[in-house]
């Protein structure tokens, strides 16, 4: 099976965009590749953060991840700063990485606009992400369309090195996600996202009540009418229903819709119903975890201790390469 590695940063809860978009998709991707997923920390500190947080939002993570279905014995799961090997390949990639390629990354623009300061870290994230990819040698990275320049930087990098150095690299492909695009319930017209107000978000460990306000409070249109093209809002309501519902459920909403006789009230209930049964099993799952912290400690190490057997075995060969002493152990 091919090597494939993905990473997400432990900042903020995980939410239905989360999940829907992504992280069903790493569950499924277990079945046919050898999978690396690693809880990237280290790229959170380029923005603003809680020290005092950061390891426990790590852990958190890890919890939600394999209550998810991430399964913490066939994939590596692992904290990205119990690895140093991330970082001193990123030194090494550094000399490789073009100056020009870094200034023309759309999120560094993104995210440096209207800041007072701008970290060098902020600037050089994506070559740590192109560390993190090529330190496991890992052929394929899934990701959605806005990561896609990453991935292809990632490549360029693998090329410059082997081209300096000798073949070493694979040049990585990206797996462009073909997971639900959720939108906020209180503005569809934007992606659910963890930056913004809470009310634009549905936590994946949020509880019932809250979830039920906020699909209840959906934006919608004043609608009703016979053949009427679906609003934004409608239309995420219906992501989510077909999702979550039997297609039995789906079809007989599409029909009401159709015919101009959906009740909104009806759709959201369903929503909420649905919705509500995929989640309980995560959530019992998470239960059990919480009540057994030294398991998922275990799980952790295990992950960190795979993946340093990797990590230190490829940096040996990198360093020979590029002529650097090895480290003793």
């Amino acid at each position: 099976m091919s090597k494939l590695f993905s990473g997400i940063q432990p900042t903020g809860d995980l939410h239905l965009g989360n999940y829907f978009g992504a992280i069903t998709n790493w569950v499924n991707l277990q079945k046919e590749h050898d999978t690396v997923y690693s809880i990237v920390d280290l790229h959170a500190i380029t923005s603003d953060y809680d020290p005092e947080t950061l390891r426990d939002q790590s852990v958190e993570l890890a919890i939600d991840l394999i209550a998810c279905g991430i399964d913490p014995e066939e994939s590596i799961l692992f904290i990205q700063s119990d690895v140093v090997e991330h970082v001193e390949l990123q030194w090494i990639l550094n000399s490789v990485t073009s100056y020009g390629d870094l200034t023309r990354m759309t999120q560094f623009k993104e995210k440096s606009q209207d800041k007072e300061f701008i970290n060098a870290g902020l600037f050089s994230y994506p070559v740590l992400q192109a560390a993190d990819i090529l330190l496991y040698k890992a052929e394929k990275v899934p990701v959605g369309e806005d990561q896609v320049q990453h991935i292809e930087l990632t490549r360029r990098v693998a090329r410059r090195f082997n081209h300096t150095y000798g073949d070493f690299f694979p040049e990585p492909e990206p797996i462009i996600g073909h997971g639900a695009r959720i939108m906020s319930t209180a503005d569809p017209e934007q992606k659910m996202s963890k930056s913004g107000h809470e009310k634009h978000m549905i936590g994946l460990m949020e509880d019932r009540d809250s979830i039920w306000e906020k699909v209840k409070s959906a934006v919608t249109d004043p609608g009703g009418v016979e053949g009427e093209e679906m609003s934004p809002g409608v239309a995420n309501l219906f992501t989510l229903l077909e999702l979550t519902a039997p297609d039995d459920v789906l079809e007989g909403f599409k029909e009401d819709h159709r015919e101009g006789e959906l009740m909104y009230i009806e759709l959201k209930e369903a929503v909420y119903e649905h919705l509500v049964s995929t989640l309980e099993p995560i959530w019992e799952k998470r239960e059990d975890l919480e009540k057994d912290p030294g398991k998922v400690e275990e799980y952790l190490q295990h992950g960190r201790d795979r993946a340093e057997e990797i990590a230190r075995e490829n940096m040996r060969e990198v360093r020979k390469l590029v002529g650097v002493r090895r480290r003793a152990r």
